[in-house]
This record gives C-alpha cells, sequence and structure tokens, in this order.
C-alpha cells in the first residue's frame, strides 16, 4: 500500500539523516575536518561566518536541483526535498542536543565516514538524498547507470575536500576528509550491495539428483541442474546451480564432500540474489 512505502520512506529518511548529523555535528565539524558535498560547503561558511548548516545546505541546493531536474525526474526531486528539511532538522536542532566527541582524530574519521556511509545508504534505498551534490550524483547515475553509487560519490566530492582543505590550510585535514570521503563510499556500496548478497555454487558431478536432493534436505534450498561434458575426456556431466547464504553454502560443502569425493564445486559471491527464497531489500 502507498502510505506504507511512504512511511518506510519517512523512516529510512529520518533514521539515516540522523546518523548523517550526528556524524557532520558531532564529530568531524569540531575536529575541523573539510568534507564532501553542499554540506561540507556549508560547514565552512559556519566556520567563517557561524551561519547554520541545515539552512545554509537548503540555500545551497534551490539552484542545482532546478538544474538538475528533468535528469533525476520529479519523484526524487520531492523526496530529497522531503529528505533535505528533515536532515537540516536534524543538523540544526536534534544533533546539538547530544555532546561533541573531541577524542583520537583517526578515531573520529573512522566514526564519521562509516555512520555517514550507512546513513546514506538508508536514504539512498528508498530513491531519496539529502540533496546538494546528491543531485549531482544521481544526475550522474542516470547518464551513466553502470557506474556504482560510491564510486561516483568518491569522484563527485573529492573537489569540495581540496578546497576546504585548502581554506583551512591543513594538509592533515585533507587527508582526513579524503580517508572520510572513501570510507562513505565504502559504506554505501557495502550496504546497499550487500543487503541482497549471496553465495552461488557450481557442483561438477554425475549425481546430479543426488546432490539437488542433498541441497533441499540441508538447507531448504532449491536448485538448478545445468546439462554439461567434460573438456578431457568429453564425458557427460551435471552442473548444480544453487543460490544461498554463506553459511548454509558451508553445509552444502561438507555434505557434497561426503555424497560425491570427485564432484568439483565451484562458490562465487554474488551481489545480488533475486527470486523465490529470496527477500529483495
Amino acid at each position: 500500500m502507498r502510505w506504507k512505502n511512504v512511511a518506510m520512506d519517512v523512516a529510512c529518511e529520518t533514521a539515516g539523516s540522523f546518523l548523517v548529523a550526528v556524524a557532520l555535528y558531532n564529530f568531524a565539524l569540531y575536529a575541523g575536518f573539510p568534507l564532501s558535498g553542499f554540506s561540507g560547503i556549508a560547514m565552512i561558511l559556519y566556520r567563517l561566518f557561524d551561519l547554520p548548516i541545515g539552512l545554509t545546505t537548503i540555500a545551497l541546493n534551490i539552484p542545482v536541483a532546478i538544474v538538475c531536474y528533468r535528469l533525476i525526474g520529479r519523484e526524487f526531486m520531492l523526496k530529497s526535498l522531503r529528505c533535505m528539511i528533515i536532515s537540516s532538522l536534524m543538523i540544526d536542532y536534534v544533533a546539538p542536543l547530544l555532546p561533541v566527541y573531541q577524542g583520537q582524530q583517526m578515531l573520529i574519521a573512522i566514526v564519521t565516514g562509516v555512520l555517514s556511509g550507512i546513513g546514506y545508504a538508508l536514504i539512498y534505498m528508498r530513491k531519496s538524498s539529502t540533496g546538494g551534490s546528491d543531485f549531482v550524483i544521481m544526475a550522474i547515475k542516470a547518464v551513466k547507470p553502470h557506474m556504482k553509487l560510491g564510486t561516483i560519490t568518491f569522484f563527485a566530492d573529492a573537489a569540495t575536500i581540496l578546497v576546504g582543505g585548502a581554506m583551512l590550510r591543513s594538509v592533515d585535514g585533507i587527508i582526513y576528509g579524503l580517508l572520510i570521503n572513501f570510507l562513505i563510499a565504502t559504506a554505501v556500496d557495502k550496504v546497499m550491495g550487500g543487503l541482497n548478497s549471496g553465495k552461488v555454487g557450481l557442483v561438477v558431478t554425475e549425481q546430479g539428483e543426488e546432490v539437488c536432493d542433498l541441497i533441499d534436505q540441508c538447507t531448504g534450498r532449491g536448485s538448478t541442474i545445468l546439462e554439461g561434458r567434460g573438456g578431457y575426456r568429453r564425458g557427460k556431466k551435471q552442473v548444480v546451480m544453487v543460490a544461498c547464504n554463506s553459511k548454509e553454502m558451508y553445509q552444502i560443502q561438507q555434505e557434497v564432500k561426503h555424497l560425491d569425493e570427485d564432484a568439483f564445486m565451484i562458490v562465487m559471491n554474488s551481489t545480488e540474489v533475486h527470486g523465490e527464497g529470496f527477500r529483495v531489500i
């Protein structure tokens, strides 16, 4: 139902915005790290003129939103405007209520990158964004759909970090900023790609039906028999293909070894698994 989707959108946007706000305000801001995107520019203006970060981010977003509207579409634009307001409120009013961490620089950089990455991933998964450079990133994604979001994010935001570090006259700040940007990109790709990830096993055997029955008994997973032929002796072979999670794949490997010692098994990582028996997030 539509209202359930809207409720899930708002919940993910709120949770993601909270994580991003905490990362920016309670960790990165007082550590003096230059960050990427419009939030990074807003943080520079906050340090120079004491302008509110959230409100400044919204002001910077308006011209970019107008330019990118045709590429990103009406639905994404409306969702992003809603998320932009939520994230701005989180940064200006919620995050200041929490204590600020002023410990080791490396710990601050790691926490900032991981929290921001998870927060942005929650927002991106609902086909929304916090605006700013996200509009540019999603516009590039629309033109180049084969590129990963994390990769686009890293290169699109690196320039802002360099400019911010130059203004702050801090080489260490630039290094930490690039580290944070890398962690954000990695976390976004891992969270968005990892939720639907799994294992794919290919078992080359002469006992295909027995292997299928075994897989069903020990894991409850379905499997597919592919007809094959050996490349050396040209003998007929059966290739059993199965998709499952890591724990189930280990069980299958052990059971197949007991059933057929001559079986040849290949196990591969799968970024996404769709279909019956798998819940796509």
